[in-house]
C-alpha cells in the first residue's frame, strides 16, 4: 500500500534543508531553497571569478589570486573592513608568515590555522590590495558565510541499506517448559552477537541537544563552539546538527542511527540561524586533527555544501578536509540539495574535493525495492571545476525521522513535520551523508587499520549499482552490510597519491602545481589512471567508473586557467519533500 505525502510535500523549497518540491513557490537559501523568506532566509553568494589581480590593484604585479569581485569591491570601497581568508605556500610556507604578512600590511588576524598555511584576517578595502601583493601571499578569499544544507516508511532506509543487522542480536535461546527444562536437551543456545564497539564521530554543524539522552545518552564526549557569529551560544537552536548525529549515531529504541555505540564529538561552527564563517569550519577541523587520537574521532561529518562552483586548488576548506583526511579521518560531505531533475550542476566544497567521500541522496519510492530507486530530484551530481565525477556513491534522503529539540528553528518553524515530542521528518543530502558517516564508522569497528582511502574503497565497491541512475547517484547506493564484508578494498584516490608531498608540518598537503602540469600534458590521464584500482569485485563495472565518471571529455582547458578558478557559497544539505 502506497502511503500519501504530507500535505505540505508539494510546497518547493530548494535548499539542502528544505530543497526544490514539486510544486509551489521557491524560496531562497540552502534552509529555505531559492527565493527570499523573510527572518530565517540565508545568505546567497554570488559566483565570484578568482584571478590574479595584477593591473587591477595597481601596476606592481599581484602575487596571490583574488577573487575579481573582491578586488572590484576593494577598490570601490578602499575604507571599508573586509573578512577574508589568506593562504599561503601549502608545501613550503607557515601560517604565522601569512599572519605577519597580513600585520605589515595594514591588516588584522583573527585565526591562525594549523590544518592550511593561513589566517582568517579582517583588512581594509586599500590594505586588503597591498597584502595581495605580498610574497608569502598566495589566495585571498572572502570568509565566507556558510548555510545549513521524509516520512515514507521511517525504518525503510534502515533495512534496505542493512543497518538493521548492524545493531546487536538476542541470543537464540532453546525453548523451555513451565519447569524451566529444555524440552530438547541436546539444544544449545547460541550466543548473542555483539557488534564492536565503533570509533567516534565528529559532526560539524550546528550542535546537538545533549538533553536528548534517550538518543545520545552519555556519548557526547566533547562540545566546541567555534562560531563567530555566536560564540557563547550552547546546545542547538536550529535542530540541524541534533537531527544529523542522530541519523550518524543516535540510539532511541525507536529511531536509532547507524552507529548506535558511536562517542559523539559536537563541533558547532553555526549560529542559530544556520550560519557559518569557513573560518569556523576551518577552525574546527583544527581542533578535531589537534584532539582525533585522545578522543578516537575516525570520521567526520560535513552536512554542509557550497551551491557555487569552487576548484579543490584554491578553496580553503578543501585544502583543510584534505588535511583531516591525510591525518586519518573518513570526511563525510554532501553532495548539496541544488540539484535540477535533468541535468548536471556546478559542485563547490567540499562536496566537489577528490579525497573526500560526497554522498547524494536516493528516492525509495516507498518500497523496500531498491530496483525502483531514483535520484532525488534535488540531489546535485555533476563533474567538478577540476574534473572529478561527484558524487561517489548515494543513500536514502527523502522523509527520513530523527531527533530534533522541540523549541529549535526547524520543528517550530514546520511543525507539521513533528512525528512525536523531539522527532520529526525531514529530506536532504544533510541525512543521506551521516548514514554514510555512521556506515564508515561500523566499518573501522571491524578493520580499525584501515585508512580513509580504504573506508571509501569498500564503501564504494559495495555499493548497490542502479544502472538506470547512471553516474547521477555515483557508482550505486550504499549497502552498509556488503561494505563491512570487504577486506581488501580498492582504493579510488590511488593515482592522486602521487601528488602528495611532505608540508613540512609533519603532514601531506596535495601538490596541486604539479597535478595540473600533469594533467594538462596528458589528455588521457583519467582514463589511463583511474583503471589501475581493482573494481572487479563491484556491483558495477569498472568501465562505468571509468568510462562514464571520468572521461577525458569532461577536462577542459579551463579547467587549468586561473582566471576561471571560482569561489564558493555554502549551505546545509537539507530538503523539504
Amino acid at each position: 500500500m502506497r502511503h500519501e505525502r504530507p500535505s505540505n510535500a508539494g510546497e518547493a523549497r530548494s535548499s539542502a534543508l528544505w530543497g526544490k518540491g514539486s510544486g509551489g513557490q521557491s524560496r531562497g537559501s540552502a534552509l529555505w531553497g531559492r527565493g527570499g523568506r523573510s527572518g530565517i532566509a540565508l545568505l546567497a553568494l554570488v559566483l565570484s571569478v578568482v584571478i590574479p589581480a595584477a593591473g587591477i590593484a595597481g601596476p606592481e604585479k599581484t602575487r596571490a589570486l583574488v577573487p575579481s569581485d573582491l578586488v572590484s569591491e576593494a577598490q570601490a570601497q578602499p575604507d571599508k573592513i573586509f573578512k577574508v581568508v589568506v593562504q599561503g605556500d601549502q608545501l613550503n610556507g607557515k601560517s604565522s608568515d601569512v599572519a605577519e604578512a597580513a600585520r605589515n600590511s595594514g591588516g588584522n588576524p583573527k585565526r591562525i590555522f594549523s590544518s592550511l598555511v593561513g589566517t582568517s584576517v579582517e583588512v581594509s578595502g586599500k590594505d586588503l590590495l597591498k597584502l595581495a601583493r605580498h610574497p608569502h601571499v598566495k589566495v585571498v578569499t572572502r570568509d565566507q558565510a556558510l548555510k545549513p544544507t521524509v516520512y515514507e516508511d521511517s525504518e525503510m532506509w534502515r533495512s534496505t541499506t542493512g543497518v538493521k543487522s548492524l545493531q546487536s542480536r538476542p541470543a537464540v535461546t532453546c525453548a523451555l517448559n513451565l519447569l524451566g527444562l529444555k524440552l530438547d536437551p541436546s539444544c544449545v543456545a547460541s550466543p548473542a552477537y555483539e557488534a564492536p564497539q565503533t570509533p567516534t564521530i565528529a559532526i560539524v554543524d550546528s550542535g546537538i541537544d545533549g538533553t536528548k539522552t534517550g538518543d545520545f545518552g552519555n556519548r557526547i564526549v566533547a562540545r566546541m563552539n567555534f562560531s563567530s557569529l555566536e560564540p557563547n551560544a550552547t546546545g542547538d537552536p536550529q535542530g540541524h546538527g541534533t537531527m544529523v548525529a542522530g541519523v550518524a549515531a543516535g540510539s532511541s529504541s525507536r529511531y536509532p542511527g547507524v552507529a548506535p555505540k558511536s562517542n559523539i564529538v559536537d563541533i558547532r561552527t553555526a549560529a542559530s540561524n544556520g550560519q557559518s564563517l569557513t573560518s569556523d569550519v576551518i577552525a574546527g577541523i583544527d581542533w578535531i586533527i589537534a584532539n582525533k587520537d585522545a578522543l578516537n574521532i575516525r570520521v567526520a561529518n560535513f552536512s554542509m555544501t557550497g551551491e557555487q562552483e569552487a576548484s579543490y586548488r584554491t578553496d580553503p576548506l578543501n585544502r583543510a578536509v584534505e588535511n583531516l583526511w591525510f591525518s586519518g579521518v573518513v570526511v563525510v560531505a554532501a553532495s548539496g540539495n541544488h540539484g535540477l531533475p535533468d541535468r548536471k550542476v556546478k559542485l563547490g566544497a567540499p562536496a566537489n574535493d577528490p579525497f573526500v567521500i560526497t554522498v547524494g541522496a536516493i528516492d525509495q519510492h516507498q518500497t523496500s525495492s531498491p530496483l525502483d530507486d531514483t535520484r532525488a530530484p534535488w540531489s546535485a551530481y555533476g563533474h567538478t571545476a577540476d574534473g572529478y565525477a561527484k558524487p561517489d556513491l548515494s543513500a536514502p534522503g527523502r522523509w527520513i525521522i530523527m531527533p530534533v529539540p522541540g523549541d529549535a528553528t526547524i520543528p517550530t518553524t514546520a511543525p507539521d513535520r513533528v512525528v512525536e515530542p523531539g522527532y520529526m521528518w525531514m529530506s536532504g543530502t544533510s541525512f543521506s551523508a551521516p548514514m554514510v558517516s555512521g556506515a564508515a564508522a561500523q566499518i573501522l569497528a571491524r578493520h580499525p587499520e584501515f585508512t580513509p582511502d580504504q573506508v571509501k574503497g569498500a564503501l564504494m565497491v559495495s555499493a548497490e549499482y542502479l544502472p538506470s541512475q547512471g553516474i547521477t547517484i555515483g557508482v550505486g547506493t550504499l549497502d552498509a552490510v556488503e561494505a563491512l564484508g570487504v577486506t581488501n578494498p580498492p582504493d579510488p584516490n590511488e593515482n592522486l597519491k602521487p601528488f602528495l608531498r611532505s608540508n613540512g608540518r609533519g603532514g601531506k598537503s596535495f601538490d596541486e602545481a604539479n597535478w595540473s602540469d600533469t594533467v594538462k600534458a596528458n589528455a588521457n590521464w583519467t582514463a589511463a589512471n583511474w583503471t589501475n584500482a581493482n573494481w572487479t569485485a563491484a556491483k558495477w563495472s569498472s568501465s562505468n567508473w571509468v568510462s562514464a565518471n571520468w572521461t577525458t571529455s569532461n577536462w577542459t582547458s579551463y579547467t587549468y586557467t586561473e582566471s576561471n578558478w571560482v569561489q564558493s557559497s555554502w549551505s546545509q544539505s537539507t530538503e523539504n519533500e
